[in-house]
């Protein structure tokens, strides 16, 4: 029974994952709001900052939005997640206590995995949907590409410096399910409030896929 059935599901609900950091929690439910209106409904917030909780909170309650935290490492980082209404998890890599700890709070995650053996020790333990991170340092799509050859049973969501040149790359492959990425949110534009710009940046990115 694979263990990521629900995380397969979410990570195909659009071409790319919006990979946010946010440092103000009052942004965070008109930004999901710009993001799903525009076609992206899998949003990912990372735990990287203190308003991060308090986002997947008010994110929780967008209509139409699914949202998941990311940058899970420890216990603590999942019940803390789940307990904000994330609906799945993200980390950058995978262990033991974490696998355990993201079972027993029921959190679908996507574990992150950066080569073949790493991939395979997911693989023995039910996950077949993972992150492939970090994607462009890990040897980018070609290397996607090469590691699916004999591991076609595995989907990946590449994710760490997947842009707008070579999401398509990714998307591409019969091993990606969906791809990872911070530019439909800037810096700027969750500053100023640009919600419109915001929108028009995730609706470029929901056709990536076309």
């Amino acid at each position: 029974m694979s263990k990521t059935q629900r995380t397969r599901e979410i990570c195909a609900l659009a071409p790319i994952v919006p990979v946010l950091v946010v440092d103000d929690a009052a942004q965070a439910r008109p930004l999901a709001e710009a993001l799903v209106a525009g076609g992206l409904p899998a949003l990912e917030v990372t735990l990287r900052t203190p308003a991060a909780l308090d986002a997947i909170k008010a994110m929780s309650e967008v209509p139409g939005g699914v949202v998941g935290a990311g940058t899970l490492v420890t216990p603590d980082d999942v019940r803390a997640a789940k307990q904000a209404g994330a609906l799945f998890g993200v980390s950058p890599g995978a262990t033991d206590v974490l696998l355990a700890a993201c079972e027993a709070e029921g959190l679908p995650l996507l574990p992150g995995a950066a080569t073949a053996s790493e991939a395979m020790a997911l693989l023995e333990k039910g996950y077949d949907m993972l992150k492939f991170f970090p994607a462009e340092a890990s040897g980018g799509a070609s290397a996607l590409k090469a590691i699916g050859a004999p591991l076609p049973q595995i989907s990946f969501c590449p994710t760490g410096g997947v842009s707008p040149t070579n999401a398509r790359d990714y998307l591409s492959l019969s091993n990606v399910v969906c791809a990872g990425g911070s530019w439909v949110a800037p810096k700027k534009m969750v500053e100023n409030g640009d919600w419109a710009g915001i929108e028009t940046l995730a609706r470029e990115a929901s056709k990536l896929a076309d």
